[in-house]
């Protein structure tokens, strides 16, 4: 009686190891980082998924541990497969929908459409590139972002950003609204008021100053200068808004046929600070724009140096003489190209 008990109990215990095995034991060696779940899959869609996936063999164990966790309905997003992993761990996940974030880093986005094309391709999302470019084109859905159009990319701020696979693009704006309101402190307000700017302004003048240089000495000079063609009534004369204005960011030389463009974000035709940013520019820049020296400068132009530095100058006589000084190197550095390449 005592073997037969004995034996018993061995096969319950070899049984129930089995079954603790085949949950809670290593199952996973996926090829696959993540698993996704698209919006609108069933359970069975995300079986065969599975699957397909090679994250599991079969649905026996998965639809045991499933039923177990009383795992009923599937929830959309971007889930880690991590190599070891238990299927009663897989089913859990999925059950709980612990989603893995998504970063979305920013640094410089120059336009709406380049940073919506990015969605899918650089920026790993559910939603599209055509979804996020019409939200941002509709002033309904950005009013209550303080934003419209033109300035909606003021909020997007140069920081990493941690998102659902799943967030639409409200909730990627919400995101950035949040940054942009906590970035604009009490004291900042005050310094951009002392500017005569409110804090739009200072993103999109800081945008252009972000356009003008790396140096980061030379852009609160930079700022200077344009603060002081603003108050001077003075047109900015800003080469890359010019650039903006053609989308065409390569351009290395602006010359006459280009200051003709027709556009608000022309800042040789129109005066004032333009519509909205042309760039989403550093903290740095905005920092160099909110604390920009009192100077009496109104023009500067690059060095001819070609060092990434610029001159600086108080009237049109000097700045034309160090404009002239800076067209002939890069006319000079141009034909050295162009027979360099030549010869090849």
């Amino acid at each position: 009686m005592k073997k037969i008990i004995l034996a018993t109990l061995l096969l319950v215990l070899i049984v129930a190891g089995f079954f603790a095995w085949k949950f809670f034991g290593s199952a996973i060696s996926s090829p696959e980082k993540y698993f996704y779940i698209q919006s609108g899959d069933s359970m069975e869609t995300v079986k065969e998924n599975l699957v397909q996936k090679k994250i599991i063999g079969t649905t026996t164990w998965f639809n045991k541990a499933a039923n177990w966790l009383k795992f009923n309905t599937v929830k959309p997003g971007r889930y880690e497969i991590k190599k070891g992993m238990s299927i009663f761990n897989l089913v859990k996940m999925l059950r709980n929908a612990q989603q893995s974030p998504v970063k979305m880093v920013i640094t410089k986005e120059r336009t709406k459409e380049l940073f919506a094309g990015k969605i899918g391709k650089k920026f790993d999302l559910e939603i599209d590139s055509l979804q996020m470019i019409k939200f941002l084109n509709s002033n309904d859905s950005l009013k209550q972002y303080e934003v419209d159009t033109n300035t909606v990319m003021a909020i997007v701020m140069p920081y990493t950003y941690e998102l659902n696979w799943t967030s639409t693009p409200g909730k990627i704006l919400e995101q950035f609204y949040t940054a942009y309101k906590k970035f604009w402190t009490d004291e900042r307000k005050i310094k951009a008021d002392s500017q005569h700017l409110t804090p739009l302004q200072v993103s999109t003048l800081a945008s252009i100053v972000e356009e003008e240089t790396n140096k980061k000495d030379d852009k609160y000079n930079i700022a200077s200068t344009y603060l002081n063609r603003v108050k001077a009534g003075m047109r900015l004369q800003a080469d890359p808004t010019v650039k903006f204005a053609l989308k065409n960011f390569a351009l290395k030389r602006v010359t006459g046929v280009h200051l003709k463009t027709d556009s608000p974000y022309n800042t040789y035709i129109y005066a004032g600070i333009p519509p909205g940013p042309i760039c989403t520019p550093s903290i740095e820049t905005l920092e160099a724009v909110l604390n920009a020296p009192k100077t009496e400068y109104l023009y500067f132009v690059a060095s001819s140096k070609f060092d990434g530095s610029s001159v600086f100058t108080t009237n049109l006589t000097d700045h034309m003489k160090y404009a002239r000084l800076y067209q002939d190197e890069l006319t000079r550095r141009m034909d050295s190209t162009k027979k360099a390449n030549a010869t090849k």
